[in-house]
């Protein structure tokens, strides 16, 4: 039966007015069913206000519902948006310490007369405090966990053996593998697990981490569409569709959706963005160059004023029938004065090799000498030279290893004894470059500088990984002196621990009615009980600038949501497109949902548009599910800005600009709708 057409202003007003109830009714819902649609389902705990919809909604004396007026309070929070946008734009201040101080200022405003519900004082810094926040705290100190075991790096491996160093391949890995992890798991989790494995590609392949955690975060959004508990949006869905159904009549109630009811759209969106990045990155990507190395750079420099070491590390490849094969490392040293500090044979990598190891053909040689030292050596047994690390690139990273100085203490327990009896490579990890004593420094080419006996005073110029230098700290024969290096600890041994407690986590969240951050605070307190991570490199692992910047978000949005502004600036586009083609209305709810996730949260975009969305609908004769649908996935239109939490994570690592987002991301987004209302309206 064809429903009836009403005028304009009637639909626009009856739809107001169901906004009212809708939202009360979906606020207790959600209040009293936490669980009730998808296993992940205590994400949609969003503490929405149901004034939010109506918050400027008046009746006359005749009962009908008047539009909502512009008030000052609307003024007020419409100019703290645009200060909020220009400054995130402009980057006058940092976007953490423009969005605390956006923050502040919502709290002060309260003091002046007619802004009293500006914001709730007492709930102002509750977003610290918050479901996301806490969740994306604990997710880091969980991905840091894994990376400290091992994990990460052996996903890392896989990823540059297949990949190898070509980017669009490692993007398209990196992503794509994200994109369905995410899917299932909420997408900042994905991102954040992810995080440690980008920055070891990147230390391996020497591609910047912003050519490829944007492509990584991007994609992270996209999988989140492509299941219902894959956002929250989605997830918050049926339930929102419940409750509209209350109020409307038997023939125009709606069917919930199932969990893979979105998958065709989320598959197209993620092959979209793959294809977009891979066709387009190189022009939109900007090329950041890695920044982890400062401190490596300037102990190195210390080194070279000091003891003339430029540290260069040449990688030499010893190919088959090789005249160098038979011959010891302790060999080359006698004859060429060259130091080999790390070697690879058969796929594995060793650092720090005896001196009496054999050489075996084929294998790759990494060796510290100066210039002429390593000419002579490679002309003696004609060997080719890589121009730059390959197989070394990640094990002898400057972030991974480098020169350091190590002194003898009086009463050492190893005074007395020769370097060579104290097998200082193998059990130590030290690659001896340079004895210093008295004010001389013995090198290598001297005759006894493997056998001269140590003495108290003596300083021994290294070559050594990070990690056995941090072992050596808690030596009592050696002190350490160079303190300006990585303070990384890799522990193989808690991996078992470390799949443990992430395993725990990720059932708690999929199968029980917890809400997300605790489930996740069970794996990261657990990582730490049990020594995984020590609790110094558990907040080491937590970005800060992430977490205040989310946080002092959230009471903005609230604002918006409070004041009547996010009803207001509905109203007034969709009174503008009444009387337009049903594919026209269908786009402007979309791009209505991609302008309110950028300025408030996800959620409560849809709490709000949801029900609007759904009365269009009715009044227009359109499918009032599939509007409802078009709301739910707009809200992950997140690009153009660092507000999604998942673009806030990758900002401060990739060192990213707000302005590298737009170009990126403005691109993306327009995508996105095309692709998105495309699917939306040929599957469904």
């Amino acid at each position: 039966m064809a429903r009836s057409r009403e005028s304009p202003t009637c639909v626009r007003q009856e739809r107001l007015l169901r906004c009212t109830t809708v939202c009360q009714d979906s606020e207790k819902e959600v209040r009293e069913h936490p669980k009730r649609q998808g296993p992940l389902a205590p994400l949609i705990r969003t503490g929405i206000p149901a004034s939010s919809c109506n918050a400027r909604t008046t009746r006359t004396k005749g009962g009908n519902v008047e539009a909502l007026g512009l008030t000052f309070e609307i003024i007020v929070v419409l100019a703290i948006l645009a200060v909020t946008i220009g400054l995130f734009v402009s980057e006058i201040v940092r976007v953490d310490v423009a969005a605390f101080s956006i923050m502040v200022l919502l709290g002060l405003l309260t003091m002046v007369p007619g802004l009293e519900g500006l914001a709730d004082l007492r709930q102002l810094f509750s977003g610290f405090g918050s479901n996301a926040v806490i969740s994306i705290i604990a997710v880091m100190i969980i991905g840091a966990g894994l990376d400290r075991t091992g994990a990460m790096s052996t996903v890392a491996t896989w990823i540059t053996r297949v990949g190898g160093k070509t980017e669009s391949r490692i993007i398209l890995l990196i992503a794509a593998t994200v994109g369905v992890i995410s899917s299932f798991m909420q997408n900042v989790g994905a991102a954040a697990l992810f995080l440690p494995v980008v920055n070891r590609v990147s230390t391996r392949t020497g591609l910047p981490m912003s050519r490829l955690l944007m492509p990584m975060g991007f994609c992270a959004i996209l999988g989140g569409t492509m299941t219902l508990v894959g956002s929250s949006p989605l997830i918050l869905l049926n339930d929102l569709l419940v409750s509209i159904n209350k109020t409307l009549g038997e023939d125009a109630r709606m069917s919930a959706y199932s969990l893979f009811s979105v998958t065709p759209i989320g598959i197209a969106l993620v092959t979209s963005g793959l294809l977009y990045f891979i066709v387009f990155g190189r022009y939109v990507l900007p090329s950041t160059a890695r920044d982890d190395t400062g401190t490596a750079q300037s102990t190195l420099e210390y080194f070279n004023a000091t003891y003339g070491l430029d540290g260069v590390i040449h990688e030499i490849d010893v190919p088959h029938g090789s005249l160098l094969a038979g011959h010891t490392l302790g060999d080359l040293q006698r004859a060429f004065n060259v130091q080999v500090i790390a070697t690879a044979f058969q796929g594995r990598t060793y650092t720090a090799p005896p001196r009496d190891v054999l050489i075996e053909a084929p294998a790759k040689l990494a060796i510290i000498s100066d210039a002429r030292d390593i000419a002579d050596f490679k002309d003696a047994f004609e060997l080719p030279e890589a121009s730059e690390l390959e197989t070394f690139a990640e094990t002898l990273h400057p972030g991974k290893a480098g020169i350091a100085e190590v002194v003898i203490p009086p009463g050492s327990g190893v005074i007395g004894k020769s370097m060579r009896e104290l097998w200082l490579r193998k059990v130590y990890g030290l690659s001896p470059l340079i004895v210093y004593r008295g004010g001389n420094a013995v090198t290598q080419d001297s005759p006894d500088f493997g056998t001269m006996p140590l003495a108290a005073g003596d300083t021994l110029v290294c070559h050594t990984p990070w990690e056995a230098l941090v072992r050596l700290e808690a030596d009592r024969d050696f002190v350490v002196v160079t303190t300006d290096f990585p303070h990384e600890n890799i522990r193989p041994k808690k991996i078992g621990w470390a799949l443990l407690f992430f395993a725990i986590a990720i059932a708690l969240v999929l199968f029980s009615n917890l809400v997300l951050s605790l489930c996740l605070l069970v794996g990261a307190v657990g990582m730490i009980l049990s020594r995984v991570i020590s609790v110094e490199e558990a907040y080491a692992a937590v970005s800060w600038q992430t977490v205040f910047l989310l946080a002092s978000l959230i009471p903005l949005g609230q604002a918006v949501q409070a004041t009547g502004t996010a009803a207001w600036i509905a109203d007034l586009i969709l009174a503008v497109m009444e009387g337009m083609p049903l594919w026209v209305l269908q786009a402007a709810i979309a791009v209505l949902a991609t302008f309110f996730t950028l300025v408030m949260s996800n959620v409560g975009a849809t709490v709000l548009l949801v029900p609007l969305a759904v009365n269009i609908a009715l009044g227009a004769g359109a499918d009032p599910a599939l509007f409802a649908l078009t709301v739910a996935i707009s809200t992950s239109n997140s690009f153009l800005i660092p507000t999604h939490q998942v673009n806030a994570l990758i900002m401060g690592p990739g060192g990213y600009s707000v302005v590298d987002f737009m170009r990126a991301g403005g691109i993306m987004s327009i995508l996105f709708l095309v692709v998105s209302l495309g699917v939306l309206n040929l599957l469904y």
